[in-house]
């Protein structure tokens, strides 16, 4: 297949950019630059991998870390909650919760949803429309009209109009989907940022496009085996890089400029893996410290089912405890309560709904280092 699609013309961010070039990129994605920080990006995922692999409940990982992931990528396209409030409607989704804490439950259920699906199929176009439709919560299909522009979140400038000529746009999905199931040499992570510039560029959907595709890069990186389970913090670097993200996506789009936009994703990979491998020991030793003080202050109620529960979910409610231990409600009450006077949960209410909140947990998991206060005998 040609490099380039039929029309020809000098990007103009007011109008489409039919003329995106196919993959692979006609540029040097294996410069000793890159190639150096490819080795210490796949480096820190392994660590990050065989870290996770140490707790031997993965729904502590799986039911925490992508709702830090979920809020954080939200509030990349200016939708903000907190994750105190995201924390308590994972609790009990049936609560009344703002529009944005919504938004980003739906995230972070697209990103389970995707995790679950890759057992049974691999990724494509598809998963992304799938992803695109929970995040959206509406039906969602490829773009088939003209009109959608990209614009400066704060002067309202155009910065960019993606491509609308259906010929085109059908032309540049088969050809993402082919670059991303192709034998290419590029090693994995080289080709997971050529993929995400890609994505973005090619701005398949009307909206929603930036979510799915950093839910793309997570699913990505468990299929090619770099991850087991989706724990990669890794919106958490691109928000805190916001307008370096944005500046070298343009900077490919304008120049051709891909070494420094796969730096930038290497070294996203890089620091996030890190972070995140600091994040998950200092959970673990949470999670055993935790076990400990209930066995020697409760003995009578422990199991490693409830102590496991705390760390699942932050915030907790009576419910939670009946379906992870089996226990009648009555019991269950009683179990929640003797945790609050024994000083690891708390009660929470709000309106109609009674929460039990893990302060050491949620401490730990939205402060900035990886530290925690022990409990005291």
């Amino acid at each position: 297949m040609a490099n380039q699609l039929p029309v020809s013309s000098r990007f103009e961010p007011g109008l489409p950019f039919d003329s995106l070039p196919l993959l692979p990129p006609q540029a040097d994605i294996e410069s000793r630059a890159i190639l150096r920080k490819t080795t210490l990006a796949a480096r820190a995922l392994s660590e990050l991998k065989s870290i996770g692999a140490l707790i031997p409940n993965q729904e502590i990982l799986v039911g925490t870390i992508p709702l830090l992931e979920a809020q954080v990528s939200s509030e990349i396209e200016n939708i903000i909650t907190t994750n105190d409030k995201l924390f308590r409607a994972a609790a009990n989704e049936k609560s009344e919760a703002d529009s944005a804490t919504k938004e980003a439950l739906r995230y972070a259920r697209a990103l389970r949803d995707g995790y679950v699906d890759l057992g049974s199929r691999p990724l494509n176009m598809n998963t992304a429309v799938r992803v695109c439709q929970t995040i959206r919560n509406a039906e969602v299909t490829l773009r088939t009209r003209p009109g959608t522009k990209v614009a400066d979140g704060v002067t309202g400038k155009i910065i960019y109009t993606p491509p609308d000529d259906p010929g085109a746009l059908q032309a540049l999905v088969r050809n993402w989907e082919a670059y991303l199931h192709g034998a290419e040499e590029a090693d994995p992570l080289i080709k997971m940022a050529i993929l995400h510039y890609q994505f973005e560029a090619i701005h398949p959907f009307t909206d929603g496009n930036g979510r799915t595709g950093r839910i793309l890069n997570i699913l990505y990186l468990i299929q090619e085996g770099l991850l087991k389970v989706p724990v990669l913090y890794l919106s958490r670097y691109i928000l805190q890089n916001r307008a370096d993200y944005y500046r070298l996506l343009r900077a490919v789009t304008e120049d051709h400029a891909w070494e420094a936009w796969i730096l930038y994703i290497l070294d996203a990979i890089e620091q996030t893996a890190q972070w995140t491998s600091r994040r998950i020991f200092a959970i673990r030793e949470l999670a055993e410290h935790t076990r400990e003080f209930v066995i020697g202050k409760a003995e009578d109620i422990y199991s490693r089912e409830l102590v496991d529960l705390l760390f699942i979910r932050p915030y907790v409610v009576i419910q939670d405890v009946v379906q992870s231990t089996g226990v009648t409600r009555q019991t269950a009450s009683r179990y929640l309560k003797r945790l609050v006077n024994i000083g690891v949960l708390v009660e929470h209410r709000v309106g109609n709904e009674k929460y039990f909140g893990h302060p050491k947990f949620l401490e730990l998991l939205m402060g900035e280092d990886s530290t925690f206060p022990r409990y005291t005998v």
